[in-house]
């Protein structure tokens, strides 16, 4: 046939296009054949299960967090604005509506440019249905071939997308797949991640900048590259106006516009909340390894599930404004108060246990290196990323610098709940979640100094003692407990005063505390904590009395919460229900509520009106003259030996809150009492944050509460002078600087 062809020029060109054209059909055979790799059929692209970002609600409908491997949110074609999927096909693919799968005229456009006009600027031709295919099935090999081949499978997958899907369903499974960068896929992601809204939300240079992205997710960053960002998008807005979706007024007008983005990356180190989260992470995982026990697959990564929670995001960022106050002022007094005699400048024995603790120190000795050639390593400079409060910035530091520079660092927790239900309504496990991952709410177990008296007050009054029983604050020698002497930092003459249980309780004395213990029974003040939902085991010690017991505080919250709720303990709880992407719920959590009192309704009315007597005259007075707080709060503060831990816990009639203030490192206390108190170092971020609460009218219902009024009864028993002064007789022979000797009696004795 081909011979009958003279020209040989015009008989080669004829037989290389033949050739072509045969081996590039039988290419295309091959491949729809499966001979380059199976293709998809029908059942497989009718069934997409791409993954989902799992998305954490506060319980206010504010998105504070996600967990995710892709960070992705699929929605709607509902919840996608017209001038999105406009500024898409405009630059994307401008006969979307008209091919089916493959743009033809394109390709041809394509064909034409690259190969004849040597055009590399020409494009792929790619439609939308394409670009979709390449979304779902990515491209694995590189090279010419692998890429032509890559292509026509694409063309194929596209093809029978475009017979199985309409128009609008292929806009969403592209538009819910794409990249953004920044590990962002899906158009309702990145408009959260780059302008802080939901896509339907977008305002029409906001979508143009968008969409102008999925050319080159880098170069049209317009967080890196906001300049290349602005060209592109207003090349977006060119193409509309070309397309006849805007006016050139209207394309005009937008192109001058700056580009203003409000980014928010959900990094899990940053944001609102982050020990919250990493809690509600934990018991997602718990959840899910317990329904997957049950042969139900749920991933909190890949799932696409909604976790609302019960925190109040704005009452969150109130503690965190708070805590952040407090601290780094407390921080600066704390490092002052130890100036040079700092135990992480002059304390050599801490500074070795803390190196030889140490993650580099322990790696250094499994290798073998010796004691020299560790320490050269470790106090060897580079530059390191070191923070405190006033500065973030990259020095010149040696490893030893940065665990001696983190070991000053003060640190917090604090929680608040509602005191019913135990619903946690803010978190703050620490200062610093980027570098401080230790969760001093749900993991640290601390010493809770005086914040225990109210446990042994109520157990006493359980069992039958007044409160106007009267208890000499004189310091006693305990024979038997090897001459322990608990004391007190009070008045002078105060071994020849005698308390009320009120008093002392509200003055926090140490000696009258250890009394009340005594008089009422080591196991019976136990007994009670456990009524109260103390599972901790608790020293069967006299000092047990002084807080010498070590706490969870959503532990001791829920014990506390019992006087607020009726003599009944609480569980603090964070998840109220999970729902899956089709907001369907899955499971919702109920309140843990304790079936029994701990306690007499009296019993608790006279404990609340004693913790009030601690905020108004008290230890925690201070609420009410240094803060000027008039709100209806009881409270009680904590300070342990040594100045180590300061507590304080607040109770309004519908919220509960309990702080703690101290170092990570148990060896290190404040240098003084007068800092380190808890009336000092903890109580401010309560009544700081009270502050901002009362000035926000919407928390009325919370701040404006009323403590109910005691009974009658309750009024007459706590009826009584404060203080009793002993006789003069009494005084005329008591020596005030003698201690009083005696064995403590560990039995159960009562009144």
């Amino acid at each position: 046939m081909f011979n009958k062809i003279k020209n040989p020029y015009l008989r080669f060109g004829i037989i290389t296009c033949t050739a072509t054209g045969g081996i590039i059909l039988l290419l295309i055979l091959s491949i729809y054949m499966g001979a380059w790799g199976k293709l998809p059929g029908k059942q497989e692209l009718s069934d997409f299960n791409y993954q989902r970002a799992s998305e954490v609600y506060s319980a206010d409908s504010v998105l504070i967090g996600k967990y995710f491997l892709f960070d992705r949110q699929p929605i709607t074609y509902e919840s996608v604005p017209k001038n999105l999927i406009e500024a898409l096909i405009a630059i994307e693919d401008e006969r979307f509506y008209d091919h089916s799968g493959i743009d033809y005229k394109s390709l041809v456009r394509v064909a034409f440019k690259t190969i004849l006009m040597q055009d590399q600027s020409a494009g792929g031709g790619s439609t939308i249905s394409q670009q979709l295919a390449k979304n779902l099935y990515p491209r694995e090999k590189s090279g010419k071939l692998n890429l032509a081949i890559s292509k026509f499978k694409e063309m194929i997958i596209a093809s029978r997308l475009e017979s199985m899907y309409s128009k609008e369903e292929i806009l969403m499974l592209y538009l819910n797949t794409v990249s953004f960068g920044d590990n962002t896929f899906g158009i309702e992601s990145a408009s959260l991640k780059f302008f802080n809204k939901s896509a339907k939300e977008l305002e029409l240079q906001e979508s143009a900048t968008l969409v102008g992205m999925l050319k080159a997710t880098y170069s049209y960053n317009p967080r890196v590259f906001p300049k290349n960002s602005t060209t592109r998008r207003n090349l977006v807005l060119q193409s509309m106006y070309s397309n006849n979706f805007i006016s050139q007024k209207a394309a005009d007008s937008l192109k001058l516009l700056p580009l203003q983005l409000d980014y928010r990356d959900y990094d899990y180190n940053e944001g609102l909340a982050p020990y919250f989260r990493e809690e509600v992470r934990k018991q997602m995982l718990s959840w899910a390894k317990a329904q997957r026990e049950k042969g139900l697959d749920y991933n909190i990564y890949t799932s696409g599930l909604k976790i609302y929670t019960t925190l109040d995001s704005k009452m969150q960022l109130l503690a965190e404004e708070a805590m952040g106050q407090h601290m780094k002022a407390l921080q600066n007094s704390f490092e002052k108060g130890y100036g040079k005699r700092a135990p992480w400048i002059r304390d050599q024995k801490l500074i070795n246990k803390i190196i030889q603790s140490s993650e580099p120190y322990k790696k250094w000795k499994n290798a073998g290196l010796n004691e020299k050639a560790i320490m050269d390593s470790m106090n060897l400079k580079k530059e390191m990323h070191l923070i405190d409060w006033n500065t973030d910035e990259i020095r010149s530091a040696s490893t030893i610098d940065s665990l001696l520079h983190y070991l000053k660092f003060l640190n917090t927790g604090s929680l608040s709940m509602d005191p019913k239900t135990g619903a946690v309504k803010t978190w703050l496990g620490g200062i610093n979640f980027k570098h401080f991952k230790y969760d001093h709410i749900s993991q640290s177990k601390r010493q809770v100094g005086s914040a225990f008296k109210p446990i042994v007050y109520t157990a006493a009054l359980e069992n039958g003692i007044s409160p106007c029983t009267y208890f000499s604050a004189q310091e006693v020698a305990y024979e038997n407990m090897e001459g322990w002497s608990p004391s007190n930092s009070g008045k002078k003459d105060e071994a020849y005063l005698n308390y009320s249980m009120e008093e002392a309780l509200s003055n926090s004395v140490n000696t009258v505390a250890v009394k009340v213990l005594e008089k009422t029974g080591i196991p019976t003040v136990i007994e009670q904590a456990r009524k109260m939902g103390i599972e901790t085991q608790l020293p069967s010690l006299p000092s047990l009395a002084l807080g010498t017991a070590e706490i969870k505080i959503n532990e001791l919250a829920g014990a506390y919460a019992s006087f607020l709720n009726n003599g009944r303990s609480v569980s603090p709880f964070l998840i109220q229900r999970i729902t899956n992407e089709k907001d369907s719920i899955i499971e919702t959590f109920k309140p843990v509520v304790a079936d029994k009192r701990a306690f007499s309704e009296e019993t608790g009315q006279i404990m609340l009106e004693m913790m009030k007597a601690t905020v108004n005259s008290g230890t925690a007075a201070r609420i009410r003259s240094t803060y000027g707080i008039k709100n209806d709060i009881a409270g009680k503060t904590g300070t342990t030996q040594n100045n180590k831990d300061a507590w304080f816990v607040a109770l309004t009639p519908k919220l509960l809150n309990i702080t703690w203030v101290g170092l990570d490192n148990h060896e290190i206390g404040f240098s003084s009492t007068s800092l380190g108190q808890g009336a000092n170092a903890a109580l401010p971020i309560f009544a700081l944050w009270m502050q901002k609460l009362n000035a926000d009218n919407s928390f009325n219902y919370l701040t404006k509460a009323k403590f109910p009024t005691p009974n009658s009864a309750v009024m007459n028993q706590l009826d009584c002078d404060p203080v009793k002064r002993d006789g003069f007789f009494k005084r005329l022979f008591k020596n005030p600087k003698k201690k009083k000797t005696k064995d403590f009696n560990t039995g159960n004795k009562k009144a």
